[in-house]
């Protein structure tokens, strides 16, 4: 994994080099001590990675953050003192939040995150090449706060309803998406989504265990531990499926 270290504190950029030698694949392509330099390495490095200090001469890390486009960004994780800036850092999309002083377990656990989210994203560009299910929605966009985010649909393991809205669970976060189950039954491929439930759909390929009550009482244990009960009216369909 290809890192870009961005802080304005010589001190803290030594400190993270120091740690990454002791994370096997890390290799630092470069440093930057504020947000111009960064926004330029940024673009001339390309990083899988980049630290990202928030608070910086000239552009703060979070604007810095506001002007990369999310589909062809490297991942961030930011690295500050101040713990208030977490919600605009989790806004912005970055895959962690580090409080300084950067304790060594944390940086790894950030380091594995931005390794899955980057995988989990060419795996999503890589399905969206691929021609879509004739009349059904390969893509959710999901309202946030500033705009709107793309869900691919191969990439959501299972949706419950929440009263007036639904979960979209993937593999690296939940989207809360305003629509009712009658209306996703009609957007989405039942081969990739099958309705288990009045309330729930599952991607039965995440399916790892199947816990039966009697002969029509289905709880479906998926392969991020989440318990998705069965409806009665779909345990018939959802049997045979499986093949269980």
């Amino acid at each position: 994994m290809r890192i870009l270290l961005v802080d304005d504190e010589p001190l803290a950029l030594d400190r993270l080099a120091a740690f990454f030698r002791n994370i096997p694949e890390a290799e630092i392509v470069g440093t930057a001590a504020n947000g111009r330099e960064a926004q330029a390495a940024i673009e001339r490095l390309r990083p899988d990675l980049v630290m990202l200090d928030i608070q910086m001469p000239e552009m703060s890390g979070l604007a810095l953050a506001g002007t990369l486009p999310f589909d062809a960004r490297p991942e961030i994780v930011f690295v500050t003192a101040f713990e208030h800036f977490a919600p605009d850092a989790f806004e912005v999309e970055a895959a962690d939040y580090l409080l300084k002083p950067v304790r060594f377990d944390r940086l790894r656990q950030a380091v594995e995150r931005a390794k899955r989210r980057q995988a989990g994203r060419r795996a999503a560009q890589a399905v969206e090449t691929a021609p879509p299910p004739s009349g059904y929605d390969e893509t959710i966009w999901v309202p946030l706060r500033d705009g709107q985010v793309r869900v691919p649909v191969a990439a959501i393991d299972w949706i419950e309803a929440a009263g007036d809205y639904a979960m979209l669970h993937t593999a690296l976060r939940s989207y809360l998406y305003r629509t009712t189950m009658s209306a996703l039954e009609k957007r989405i491929d039942p081969a990739e989504l099958m309705r288990v439930h009045r309330s729930a759909f599952v991607r039965l390929a995440r399916v790892v265990e199947t816990r039966r009550m009697d002969k029509w009482l289905l709880t479906l244990v998926l392969s991020d531990g989440a318990e998705v009960a069965v409806g009665p009216n779909y345990a018939r369909a959802v049997s045979e499926a499986l093949h269980v």
